[in-house]
């Protein structure tokens, strides 16, 4: 984990070399992006198979920014002339890309978004500020969540594209729980903007993208929970205490238990709603609430017990129980925390 360490104290957040090699050596930024995009042809769940590896190792890259929001956000919603302009070079790692949907105190959906977009001389200008944008401050290309001037609710809605380095937008880096996933304070003032697709009509493809989103983020906090029952086990089989591995005591047999059913009920069902989105299966918007609820709080516990099982060298700066710890608790609330996503699933389901 020293590189990990070593990054997460960078303001980029990651390793160009590395990033690099993830996409042009690698391939793994094009996994789902189609072949007649520059894309390798994949499916969403090979990609989610990718991003359980990347939560595994605590990956300090812009990853999951670029793989799972943007690109899933332009195929959702673009033209096919955009998509052809846009997806190569997320494909050949070439650009790094994010999207910009969170505002202060909003929820994680249309009607969260105050963020406005104005009519000028044919094109749009862009007025307001995003927050909590994943990996905003180095991002090349950004696809921008915005409503019309006076509409509200899912009427509006457009996912507009937008440089990095576009006249009018300021990017401030901020200070969060967890530094290995690093996020951004965007403002737009008067900055031009392209419409992906229909204007006021992108409400469909937000929803479809964040559901995504949501079992993408899933799969990754799986790969990361993983790591850390194995982390706790291994640690409970050598650590000895009043002449026995602590292993042996029953309190550490029943966390590492609890911990076992949480992790494969949650892998479970994140490699079901991967699965169900390859299927194009009507119930994936189901499944994404309920799959991101259980991951967050199965990830959640197991990296706080990984602490417990650890004793006093697990609060320690030194060790990396505090690190996944910090994921979870970041990857808990990104995209809607448990009891946001149990609200939404109630109301799919109309109970």
């Amino acid at each position: 984990m020293g590189e990990v360490r070593r990054l997460m104290e960078t303001e980029a957040g990651y390793d160009p070399g590395v990033w690099k090699q993830l996409g042009a050596e690698l391939g793994l930024t094009a996994v789902a992006i189609p072949e007649a995009y520059g894309g390798q042809g994949y499916t969403f769940e090979e990609l989610c198979i990718a991003l359980q590896e990347a939560g595994r190792a605590l990956l300090c890259a812009p990853y999951f920014a670029t793989a799972a929001l943007a690109a899933t956000a332009i195929l959702a919603a673009a033209s096919e002339s955009q998509k052809r302009e846009w997806l190569p070079g997320i494909a050949s790692g070439d650009t790094i890309a994010t999207l910009a949907l969170g505002e202060a105190g909003a929820s994680w959906d249309a009607s969260g978004v105050s963020l406005i977009a104005r009519p000028v001389d044919g094109g749009f200008e862009l007025e307001g500020t995003k927050t909590y944008v994943i990996d905003g401050h180095t991002a090349d290309r950004i696809v921008v969540v915005a409503r019309s001037a006076g509409s509200c609710g899912d009427a509006g809605i457009t996912l507009f594209a937008v440089t990095g380095d576009a006249p009018g937008l300021s990017r401030r880096a901020l200070s969060t729980v967890d530094t290995t996933r690093k996020q951004a304070e965007l403002r737009f003032d008067g900055v031009r903007a392209e419409p992906l697709g229909e204007p006021g009509a992108g409400a469909a493809a937000l929803a479809r993208t964040l559901d995504r989103a949501a079992i993408a983020l899933a799969n990754e906090s799986v790969g990361a929970a993983q790591r850390v029952l194995e982390m706790s086990v291994d640690y409970a089989k050598t650590r000895v205490q009043f002449g026995q591995p602590i292993g042996a005591f029953q309190a550490i047999k029943h966390k590492c238990a609890d911990m076992l059913l949480d992790v494969e009920l949650a892998k479970s069902s994140a490699s079901y709603a991967a699965a169900a989105v390859v299927a194009d299966d009507p119930e994936v918007p189901v499944l994404a609430s309920m799959t991101k609820g259980l991951t967050s709080d199965a990830f959640r516990r197991a990296a706080a017990d990984c602490i417990q099982i650890h004793g006093g060298i697990g609060f320690t700066w030194e060790h990396d129980a505090h690190l996944y710890f910090k994921r979870a608790k970041g990857s808990e609330v990104l995209l809607g925390d448990p009891t946001y996503h149990r609200e939404i699933l109630a109301q799919r389901l109309a109970v």
